[in-house]
This record gives C-alpha cells, sequence and structure tokens, in this order.
C-alpha cells in the first residue's frame, strides 16, 4: 500500500538553524491497518504527514502509493487518494461555503471531466449520511460552515473525507482540540467509519491509552525516527507503563551514544 525508502527531511539545511526533521525513516503500510503513532513534540510525527501528504517534499528518499512513485507529486494531486484531518478543527471545511457545497466538493474530488451538479439526489444522499451524525445537519444544508460549533465541522470533516473514498487517512492529533465529550465522539466515529470502510489508517496521538487500544500496529517516534514498532499481539499486551519505559530506556541509550561521540 504504502512504501517509504531511505526517507528524510532536512530544514534550513546548511544554515545555523539547520534541523534533521526526518532522519532516514522506512517503512512499509499494508492495505486495512490501523497504525497509530506516538512520540514527543519535535519527534517529527507531523512532518512524516506532511511528506505523505505531498505538504512537503523530502530532501532524500522515495514514498509510493499502491505501487506508484508520489514522491515529486503535489499535494493537490495527492489529495484524490490521501484524505487528512488536522487538529484544527476548521481546517477541513470550508466556512463561507454551504454545507452542501462543501459536501458536493468532497464528493466529486478527483474526478476529471465531469459536470459536477448537485441535484435532489445527491441532497438525499447527504442528508442520509449527516443524519447518521446524530447532529441535525442533515437540516441545515444551506448554512454556512461557519456557523457550525468545532466538534460539528471535526464530524463533518471525517464525513467528507470518508465520502471521497480515500486510499489512506492520516489523522493528525485530530480530536485535542476538542473538549472531552466531542473529543470521544470524534473519537467514536473514526472508529466506525474505520471499520465500516476498511480505511488503512495513521493517527498521530498523544494519548498512550489510545494508542495502545486502537489500531493493529503502534509506532514510536523520536527526533526523526521511528525508535518503536510494535503490532499484533506484542501491541495487545503492552501496558502504559512499560511504553513509557521504553521510551526512557531508548532515550537514555541514545544520550549515552551522544556522549561517546563527543568524548
Amino acid at each position: 500500500m504504502i512504501k517509504i525508502h531511505s526517507l528524510s527531511k532536512v530544514f534550513h539545511e546548511g544554515t545555523v538553524n539547520e534541523n534533521r526533521a526526518i532522519n532516514n525513516i522506512n517503512l512499509s503500510v499494508k492495505e486495512g491497518d490501523f497504525i497509530t503513532i506516538i512520540g514527543s513534540n519535535g519527534a517529527g510525527k507531523t512532518t512524516l504527514f506532511n511528506l505523505i501528504s505531498g505538504n512537503i517534499f523530502p530532501s532524500a528518499g522515495r514514498i509510493e502509493i499502491n505501487g506508484r512513485d508520489v514522491t515529486k507529486d503535489p499535494e493537490y494531486r495527492r489529495a484524490a487518494y490521501v484524505g487528512r484531518i488536522f487538529q484544527n478543527p476548521t481546517m477541513g471545511t470550508a466556512e463561507t461555503m454551504t454545507l452542501e457545497d462543501n459536501m458536493t466538493i468532497a464528493y466529486y474530488k478527483g474526478c476529471k471531466g465531469l459536470r459536477k451538479s448537485l441535484n435532489n439526489k445527491l441532497r438525499d444522499f447527504f442528508r442520509e449520511k449527516l443524519s447518521d451524525l446524530d447532529m441535525g445537519l442533515e437540516n441545515r444544508l444551506k448554512d454556512n460552515v461557519g456557523l457550525f460549533s468545532g466538534g460539528q465541522r471535526q464530524a463533518l470533516t471525517l464525513l467528507m473525507m470518508v465520502i471521497s473514498k480515500p486510499d489512506l487517512i492520516l489523522l493528525d492529533e485530530h480530536t485535542a482540540a476538542l473538549d472531552p465529550g466531542n473529543a470521544r465522539m470524534i473519537l467514536n466515529l473514526t472508529l466506525k467509519y474505520v471499520e465500516e470502510y476498511k480505511l488503512t489508517t495513521m493517527m498521530i496521538t498523544h494519548n498512550m491509552g489510545h494508542a495502545i487500544k486502537y489500531g493493529n500496529r503502534l509506532l514510536m517516534m523520536d527526533s526523526g525516527e521511528i525508535i518503536y514498532d510494535i503490532e499484533g499481539d506484542t501491541k495487545k499486551s503492552i501496558t502504559r507503563e512499560e511504553l513509557i519505559k521504553k521510551f526512557e530506556v531508548i532515550r537514555k541509550k541514545e544520550f549515552e551514544n551522544d556522549e561517546v561521540l563527543l568524548s
């Protein structure tokens, strides 16, 4: 599904502000994988998503999706098969456009040479999908999305992503900016869609409990590298305390190695 080969990203290369955000990552993602990703701030998690989505380009390495080299494809091209949801609920929708117009754009995403028309049949389809959210949005097709709450907009973003039929979804701490009630609602909706539509998913989270509980595989990142990769029974059996200890042990070894190199 996804193959990442020797991927690196260096910002401000050759200057005093040089920052190696991603350092020679190799990663394979199988179709249907649900991967949770954890790591401290600055570990490279969001930069990895930026590279996969085409928001930025790598300094070195290659990215393949469904057997095709997409390394040099811009974000707008990858958007046809890569869906992404950000922490900020306002980033996934156009607030000055109506709900039905937002959904129409999502529905036809990636189609070329097609006359995009919003008719009663499509509106009925939108109402049916919106009714599953249980927010009353099926009765607000003519309202501008900017009138909706953060939880409503994030739920709408999820729905719009699903109806665009992506091959891969990237969830970048997509519940972190919401209050606890809306965060639970969005996470439950996410799990429902992932299971129902068999979506290949990568989800960044700072909640170790969620990282362990959800998905079939867990990655831990630090200093632009994947330092821990577990799946299956190993992931199911690990505890939060063991995961924290593992991180501390790895960081200690890295620090000791750095001291050796500097001595």
